[in-house]
């Protein structure tokens, strides 16, 4: 049995209600399945400032091991959570963009080029950032996050060096 830790998710998104929120459904189920442990679930409207309260609220909770975001990650004017959360990074994890891509183009080819898919690490918190549709959910989190948060996923995991994130 993998370890469980405790994970909050947020929603991007200026149209999005708790009725039809599909894709941070898909990622609420999919930890629970998993066995980890909600924390908490919210919807935030497109805004640099609203996004970095929620998170930072999260960060800054002992209780809270990992964010996934879901939302704002494309290229229009109103897309500025890569934004809104690298500024709260201590570490920023590059692969995980560059592995979501990678993922992504074998489903939906080069328009995967739109998505600025992120994650980092802040005050031992590791934060992700999907896109808003069901299927990047599902892609993100089937591909990486849940091998990255399973105790038992081999060579290395998240979870296993999750007590030295704040090693000085």
């Amino acid at each position: 049995m993998s370890q469980a830790i405790n994970i909050a998710v947020l929603t991007v998104s200026d149209s999005r209600t708790e009725d039809d929120d599909i894709s941070g459904k898909v990622l609420v189920d999919r930890l629970q399945k998993m066995g980890h442990h909600l924390v908490d679930k919210r919807i935030c409207i497109d805004s640099i400032y609203a996004i970095r309260a929620i998170v930072s609220q999260w960060i800054a909770d002992e209780n809270v091991q990992a964010v996934i975001t879901t939302g704002g990650t494309g290229l229009t004017g109103r897309d500025i959570t890569p934004q809104a959360m690298s500024a709260l990074y201590d570490k920023e994890i590059e692969g995980f963009g560059e592995i979501f891509r990678m993922l992504s183009y074998k489903i939906i080819g080069s328009s995967t080029v739109q998505s600025r898919a992120v994650a980092g690490m802040a005050n031992g918190t590791v934060l992700f950032s999907l896109p808003g549709s069901p299927g990047a959910c599902k892609d993100g989190w089937d591909g990486i996050i849940q091998e990255q948060l399973n105790s038992d996923h081999m060579p290395c995991n998240l979870v296993q060096i999750m007590p030295r994130f704040l090693e000085e």
